[in-house]
């Protein structure tokens, strides 16, 4: 049987996604979420004319004068009268502007004596000034709908008095990690065993990308235990499985789900490494089964789990971003899978992407996955490219390379 082309499996999955419901938050607590719907302001900012500078108060016409100062007005706290013709007050930074008075001239640009005050340089009626509703006014769009909220969107809604927010509701996320060698994180790791890297890569991954993890913890190699699993799946947007997809006699994960209500959409897509991921419905929740190999799981993640818990957050992003750069070595030509080739890309002053995959590509390398940064991609049956050939390459976060 062919494999199913990357493309097409993604497709499956996007069209078997639909975006969570809605919550109302606090606006402390919506770093990294998604808006439902446009965001306006509660008030207008700046909500007066302020003083854009430390300075002096006055009218444009008596610029040439000597002035009475005849009071402050500072931020919170205005000056109370209206100014005559032959009068200043000192003003600063944010605070309202003087009624009567029309221009601010910065204080570099005075001599003071006492409560007497000299321009020396003022070229321009209503100097230094910000406007009421410079920034934003009362009703207008602050943030569309669909963004990812970050530190500035925060601050921008916090200043138009927008308190609380409707965001989508973060995916619930179960992870069952299976296989009779596996040990936790800080166990003593006797022979034949190994450590479970992959529910602490996923945990993160799930957070990282908006959505909350809930640890299952590992079953052991008998339909027994996994049942006893499985049971626990409850109550949240996306099933997670690692390790035991392949055939294997003792990759037992699927032939149980499927006893307990999983419908398999597809098994194996036409991709390396990951071709033995598994998509599917079990009991209505969208179920993915990964491969047990750490950086196999990494590149499903990237291509198909990642884009799924995006729509499930209506977020504007398929998954992570795309580019382009010019190869630093050859590279043979490619196969009968899509491969996805751990790689660590450059950029120069100005802008030029370099790309170099030279890096061992067994899938079981945890090491090279954190050193890489991207990921070059290689289509089916690619043709032989030489150095300085454009590749694509999807970029992920930034490796820590360790000599």
């Amino acid at each position: 049987m062919a494999l199913l082309p990357v493309y097409e499996a993604l497709d499956r999955i996007l069209n078997s996604i639909n975006p969570l419901n809605a919550e109302l938050i606090s606006l402390h607590d919506a770093l990294g979420r998604v808006t439902v719907e446009d965001v306006t302001s509660n008030l207008t900012q700046p909500p007066f004319d302020a003083s854009a500078m430390d300075g002096y108060a006055i009218k444009y016409k008596d610029a040439s004068k000597t002035l009475d100062i005849v009071g402050i007005s500072q931020a919170g706290k205005a000056y109370p009268d209206t100014i005559k013709s032959g009068q200043a007050v000192r003003i600063f930074t944010g605070a309202p502007m003087v009624s009567g008075a029309d221009t601010v001239v910065i204080q570099e640009n005075v001599l003071r004596d006492g409560d007497k005050l000299t321009i020396n340089n003022c070229k321009t009626r209503g100097s230094n000034i910000r406007a009421a509703g410079g920034d934003f006014k009362e009703g207008q769009c602050l943030v569309k709908k669909n963004i990812t909220l970050d530190a500035r969107h925060i601050a921008l809604l916090a200043a138009g008095n927008v308190a609380e927010i409707d965001v989508y509701i973060r995916p619930k996320v179960a992870l069952l990690a299976t296989g009779d060698e596996l040990l936790e994180v800080g166990s003593e790791i006797g022979p034949d065993k190994i450590v479970n890297s992959n529910i602490p890569l996923f945990k993160a991954l799930i957070a990282e990308h908006g959505g909350v993890a809930i640890n299952l913890g590992t079953a052991k190699d008998t339909e027994e235990d996994v049942k006893a699993k499985i049971a626990l799946v409850k109550d949240v947007d996306m099933f997670v499985s690692i390790g035991g997809v392949s055939v294997g006699d003792y990759d037992i994960i699927q032939d149980v789900l499927k006893q307990s209500g999983l419908k398999v959409d597809f098994w194996k897509v036409a991709m390396q490494p990951g071709k033995p991921i598994v998509y599917g419905d079990f009991n209505g929740i969208p179920y993915f089964g990964m491969p047990g190999n750490p950086s196999s799981a990494y590149v499903c993640f990237a291509n198909f789990m990642l884009p799924a818990l995006n729509k499930m957050q209506n977020k504007a992003e398929n998954g992570f971003q795309h580019s382009y750069a010019q190869l630093e070595h050859d590279i043979k030509e490619g196969g009968d899978r899509m491969n996805f080739m751990r790689a660590i890309y450059n950029e120069n002053d100005k802008g030029e992407k370099f790309v170099s995959s030279n890096l061992s590509q067994s899938s079981s390398k945890l090491k090279t996955l954190a050193d890489s940064n991207c990921l070059l991609v290689r289509d089916v049956n690619a043709p032989a490219t030489k150095t300085g050939d454009l590749a694509k390459i999807i970029l992920i976060k930034p490796g820590v390379f360790c000599s």
